[in-house]
């Protein structure tokens, strides 16, 4: 068994059993692939592929017990390489990250700024997204982690570790009658056209579940991924946006704590499971969440599953934003 034909066997695996897109991913042959199948499947002992001629068209369960140790077997041998690389240069590489608008704009500007203080060698990419654009980055391998709030069940393949907590606030313009200074409810927003983040389409939206609670429809007239967008907007209607994201100073607009109506979110940074994570990525983390110790992250992202993560987590107090 060669380490190149499990290569072949999981690049056919992620191409949807296509021999000729995995051999041209390869930058191989068809043939090469199919005889390096073969090869392995007649060592085994049993079929990994059911054919149809000369198509694959399921794999066994046999099969899919291969690929799935193939794919841990090759992410070992990438953690290798990376484990090589960070002991013969540990302040060079490159970091990808993905994340949304609000991080990327409220948060990361001082985190950056300070990483490549510390790291000025390391190249730092940023790409922004929605939570199923991130996700689908992850797919694709285009980023090293992710630093997203939410939809959780898109990134089943990463490590997640929580950084912070923070809640929805509600933005009108001055003069605007829910900025009497009384206390706001659901059912005096529900009388507004609203203005807020772009809901995902992989799940309930809080926002939405919170006026259903209360027996209410929401009227949201715009969805804008950008909270800069929102509060643009926010003279068509009232806007609900990130507390990080509203700026005290601002002569036109202000801003109403609406913490008692909507649920807490929390925001948090993933690395894929099972990579060797380089000393400035832990570095990374703990800039953004002072509470992400090496030590912690270590043991996170040595866990079994998400439940053991989470558990590391119970009784750490994460801070607001």
């Amino acid at each position: 068994m060669k380490l190149h034909q499990l290569r072949y066997l999981a690049a056919v695996a992620q191409s949807g059993l296509n021999i000729t897109a995995a051999a041209h991913k390869l930058h191989t042959s068809q043939p090469g692939v199919s005889k390096q199948i073969k090869l392995l499947e007649d060592e085994l002992g049993f079929q990994i592929f059911v054919r149809e001629g000369r198509n694959l068209t399921r794999i066994t369960p046999a099969g899919q017990q291969v690929i799935d140790r193939a794919m841990r077997i090759l992410q070992e041998a990438h953690s290798i390489r990376s484990l090589s690389a960070e002991l013969r240069e540990e302040d060079k590489g490159s970091l990808s990250i993905g994340t949304t608008h609000t991080q990327a704009r409220y948060v990361l500007p001082d985190v950056i700024r300070e990483f490549h203080t510390r790291y000025p060698q390391v190249r730092l990419n940023l790409h922004q997204g929605t939570s199923e654009q991130i996700a689908e980055m992850v797919i694709s391998d285009r980023i090293d982690c992710a630093i997203a709030t939410g939809s959780e069940h898109l990134f089943s393949d990463l490590t997640l570790l929580p950084c912070y907590r923070w809640h929805r606030t509600v933005i009108v313009p001055r003069g605007h009658p829910l900025a009497d200074g009384g206390r706001l409810s659901l059912r005096a927003l529900a009388g507004y056209p609203l203005i807020t983040y772009t809901f995902s389409f992989a799940g309930p939206s809080s926002l939405h579940e919170a006026f259903a609670r209360a027996s209410l429809v929401p009227n949201v007239a715009i969805t804008a991924r950008d909270a800069d967008v929102i509060q643009t907007y926010v003279r068509l209607g009232v806007g609900i946006v990130a507390h990080m994201a509203v700026d005290p100073h601002d002569p036109d607009l202000m801003a109403i704590d609406a913490a008692h109506l909507f649920a807490a979110h929390t925001t948090w940074i993933g690395f894929r499971r099972g990579t060797l994570l380089r000393k400035y990525m832990y570095d990374f983390a703990q800039l953004l969440a002072p509470h992400l110790e090496r030590r912690l992250v270590e043991r996170a992202h040595g866990a079994a599953n998400a439940q053991q993560v989470e558990a590391l987590f119970t009784d750490v107090a994460l801070p607001q934003r």
